[in-house]
């Protein structure tokens, strides 16, 4: 009888995650999480999110105290069907050729081109008085901001202060649904939401998202970043609806560039002797992404029926997959994501 082979455990890896926002397009992220959270070896240490990166992160932190990582992925899927479920009457819905061709943009939706059309002239304190936003009663529903204080899973959500346009980093004690729906806050559609007498807007102008406290205030050497918002475009966008939506990426993706780069430049010149400078010597950093998100214009971004949400958590789900298939050996020992690149300005 031939002797069994000994097979030793593979080591556990201790990883922080990086969420981006860009509303619907947040299931891809929900999809993502969802394979990571199947594998075993890998610790979630800390999260930091903004917009819906804020709300995956929040749901992930809280539901993993409520049942470990079968207690996230379902929290997950629960906050995600809410969403759909209250936008179910919602106007902002695909014109019936849209549904038969397959197109998931809103772009031909009368609702749709009626609000952009009423929100680039007029102001939401006009438009909607009392600043009500359909998300908060969801985030009561989802998360237990009580217990959302004791986790060990750190989070840390970015708002941008409408004063001083600087991005505030909460944590765990201070989450609640306000910080989560600032973090979300697009200005011209609702309020700006006040926190300790401050009033905040979309984190995503000032950090989508925010890496520092990542490098700061935790320990883990490798982080993962989920990018939803196309970095680069292989056409010009020639339409108007088509070039304010490319704005839109470059401008919710610049603050992370620049912080990519300067992470890149602070390991070049980090003193590797100083706590600092082997922290920033030490990170490892990784990306998952997918091309389908190309085909997504920014309407889509407002689509919330189920079966587009359910199409992007697969499409998160198969990149994940990608990505472990093609890195699963980079994590714990090297970056998949060349950070020098980044110094590289054209």
């Amino acid at each position: 009888m031939a002797k069994a082979v000994k097979t030793s455990p593979r080591k556990q890896i201790s990883v922080d995650l990086a969420l981006q926002g860009g509303g619907s397009h947040g299931a891809f992220t929900w999809g993502v999480l969802d394979r990571l959270l199947e594998e075993e070896r890998l610790t979630i240490e800390a999260i930091s999110g903004t917009s819906a990166g804020a709300m995956n992160a929040a749901v992930l932190a809280d539901g993993y105290l409520d049942g470990g990582r079968d207690g996230a992925r379902a929290a997950l899927e629960k906050f995600w069907r809410k969403v759909s479920h209250a936008a179910r009457f919602s106007p902002l819905r695909r014109t019936p050729l849209d549904v038969l061709f397959g197109r998931w943009t809103l772009d031909h939706s009368p609702a749709y081109l009626m609000m952009d059309m009423v929100a680039r002239v007029v102001s939401p304190y006009l438009l909607n008085p009392e600043g009500g936003n359909p998300l908060s009663d969801i985030l009561d529903e989802c998360i237990d901001f009580e217990r959302l204080a004791k986790s060990s899973i750190r989070v840390f959500i970015t708002a941008t202060n409408v004063h001083t346009g600087r991005g505030r980093v909460f944590r765990n004690t201070e989450l609640t649904a306000d910080v989560l729906l600032a973090s979300a806050c697009l200005p011209t559609l609702y309020h700006a939401v006040e926190i300790d007498g401050e009033s905040y807007w979309d984190g995503g102008f000032s950090g989508n998202p925010t890496l520092t406290p990542l490098i700061e205030d935790s320990a883990a050497e490798d982080t993962i970043l989920v990018q939803i918002n196309p970095v680069e475009r292989r056409t010009v966008p020639k339409t108007a609806r088509d070039i304010q939506s490319r704005l839109n990426e470059i401008s919710f993706n610049a603050v992370l560039l620049k912080e990519l780069r300067m992470a890149a430049m602070l390991r070049k010149v980090a003193d590797p002797g100083s706590e600092e400078g082997a922290r920033w010597a030490s990170m490892r950093l990784h990306r998952i992404a997918s091309d389908v998100m190309l085909d997504l214009g920014h309407s889509s971004k407002l689509n919330a029926e189920w079966n587009f949400l359910a199409k992007l958590r697969d499409d998160g789900r198969a990149a994940a997959s990608a990505f472990l298939d093609a890195h699963s050996e980079d994590l714990g020992h090297r970056s998949s994501l060349d950070l020098d690149s980044l110094t590289d300005l054209d």
